[in-house]
Parts: structure tokens; sequence; C-alpha cells
């Protein structure tokens, strides 16, 4: 797997739908291991119930936020990392200073 690029900016997975069965595509299994192998977890959103969360990728000090854009699906859909600034970090998650 890679790390995050310095030209990304959003990774949104897909589940794929073969017959009965339901998969995650390539880009939710990216997702799910640059949080556990790349990503720090620096905070959850309150307003948005846990399922919102902020990552630090340590490569490069850029932020980055966990969500589940299809959350009327079952376990919350496929997941979507998305960069976030400073500022925007701060203001959604509750004036969390983030320093590098």
């Amino acid at each position: 797997m890679n790390p995050i690029q310095p030209h990304e900016i959003e990774l949104t997975g897909r589940w794929i739908v073969e017959g009965e069965r339901v998969r995650s595509d390539a880009t939710c299994e990216r997702v799910k291991w640059l949080m556990q192998s790349c990503l720090v977890k620096l905070a959850y959103s309150r307003a948005g119930g846990g399922w919102e969360t902020l990552y630090r990728d340590p490569n490069d000090g850029r932020l980055w936020e966990l969500t589940y854009p299809q959350g009327e699906m079952h376990e919350g859909g496929p997941p979507r990392l998305a960069h976030l600034t400073p500022e925007q970090a701060a203001e959604k998650y509750d004036g969390v200073v983030v320093c590098r």
C-alpha cells in the first residue's frame, strides 16, 4: 500500500455489489490501512457522534478527516478521508490546536 501522496486531497471508497455479496474497493482498503499504519488519531467530532475523526499524517503534517458520507448504509457505508486545513480542524474539533 502507498502512503498519502502530496497531490492527494480526498480518498473516497466505494462498495462493489457482486450478486448478493458486497465488497470494499481498493480505496476502502487503502483508507483502512492508512488509519492503522500511517495516520495519527487526534480527535473525534462530538457533533458527529464519533463518526468523524481527525488524523494527522506524520510524514507531512497534513490533517485528514475520516467520515462516512453514506451514513444511512450498513456500518456507515464506505469511508472517506479528506484533507482539512488547520483552521477547519480547529473550528470543527472544538478548538483543537494542531501542531506539526
